[in-house]
């Protein structure tokens, strides 16, 4: 038997499911500028027209990657009064963002109406719902949430290959930047739990 067919067989034997968990690990190992399907191919043993066959297109790959991620977040277990089970949420949201390589960088680039992705919304939601928000409020409180956290993480995520501490501090001028200066010890990549926890409370509160 030859090579191709090994692969074409090991090909009928995949789903879309281990294709999308391969992808993962791929994503863990080259980080996500390299993450490619021909690069899943080569993971699985297969040719690349074997991976598109199950996602299509890299675009969707990526999709079903972050619902994937989004899928780890564990929905049980949490707190009966809304305002901490909302926290809860957004913190288990950002500790699955950071378990992953480049997390929150694959989830920024992706907002498809998946399973998981609208399960961990629809909870959410429901959080703020309960808290006595209306409609609107909880939807934009909700998204609020979702993007402070996924820039944070990012941020965050990017300093730890790429400290920029020495560079802000040698860029701020006492004279051009006053109100800066003034702050630049607060401006540090070791800060990023607390500044979230910050920042949540801050969405958090009530007028």
């Amino acid at each position: 038997m030859t090579r191709r067919q090994v692969s074409e067989g090991q090909g009928a034997r995949l789903d879309a499911d281990t294709v999308i968990r391969a992808a993962l690990d791929v994503l863990e190992e080259k980080g996500l500028e390299a993450l490619s399907t021909r690069a899943v191919a080569e993971r699985l043993g297969v040719r690349m027209n074997t991976v598109l066959w199950h996602v299509k297109t890299k675009a969707r790959m990526l999709e079903l990657m972050a619902d994937a991620l989004i899928g780890e977040i564990p929905l049980g277990g949490l707190p009966g009064s809304w305002d901490e089970r909302v926290r809860e949420l957004a913190r288990r949201y950002r500790g699955a963002l950071l378990a992953h390589r480049d997390g929150a960088a694959l989830v920024v680039g992706t907002n498809a109406p998946e399973p998981y992705t609208l399960r961990f919304a629809n909870t959410l939601v429901g959080g703020l719902l309960d808290g006595g928000l209306d409609e609107r409020e909880a939807a934009w409180t909700a998204w609020t949430i979702v993007y402070f956290i996924l820039g944070l993480a990012q941020e965050e995520q990017a300093a730890a290959h790429q400290p920029l501490e020495g560079d802000l501090a040698a860029a701020v001028s006492a004279a051009e930047h006053p109100a800066l200066h003034r702050a630049l010890s607060h401006l540090g990549a070791d800060s990023f739990e607390e500044r979230f926890e910050f920042g949540l409370s801050r969405i958090l509160a009530r007028p």
